[in-house]
């Protein structure tokens, strides 16, 4: 499959809305839901453009075609206790699951974050029976640092997430 990760820019913003209510139509693996993401392309390029100017937050995403097929967003802490972490959410095209796009976006924050001055480590959220997706984490590094009991709550049914977590000066 021929994609390219790239760096988000503020061109981006109506494809990215685009492919957000695609995407939250196919999983119950995201954080979000159909109709949950309601950010204006007014909103969506001003988000953008402040990503772009911090220099602890990132956006990649992988196209296909002139065509969004995912996309990572990592955002480290704001404060000086907390600048040296961050956590990221990923999102992929149920089409082009198991195609190598995740492992592909991952890759690429991991290093974004080791030329980082700020970012020592990477967590993240997985619902605890996405083992595609833990498979994955953990064979980029990533190690289970803890249980979230009730942490989502789908169709009035709670879900578990692992806690993950990724050192980067270790990796």
């Amino acid at each position: 499959m021929d994609y390219i990760i790239r760096s988000v820019k503020v061109d981006d913003a109506q494809n990215i809305l685009n492919y957000v209510q695609q995407v939250a139509t196919e999983s119950d693996n995201l954080t979000f839901g159909e109709g949950e993401f309601n950010m204006t392309l007014e909103e969506e390029e001003k988000f953008i453009e402040g990503l772009i100017s911090s220099d602890n937050e990132v956006m990649f995403i992988a196209e296909k075609d002139d065509q969004i097929i995912g996309q990572i967003h990592y955002s480290g802490g704001k404060r000086n206790r907390t600048k040296h972490y961050g956590e990221f959410g990923i999102t992929v095209k149920n089409e082009c699951w198991g195609k190598g796009v995740g492992k592909s976006l991952i890759q690429e924050m991991i290093k974004w974050a080791e030329a980082s001055r700020y970012c020592e480590k990477i967590n993240l959220k997985v619902r605890d029976d996405n083992y595609k997706a833990i498979t994955l984490y953990r064979k980029m590094g990533f190690k289970v640092e803890g249980l979230l009991k009730k942490d989502m709550k789908i169709n009035g049914v709670f879900v578990d997430n692992l806690f993950m977590g990724l050192d980067i000066k270790k990796h």
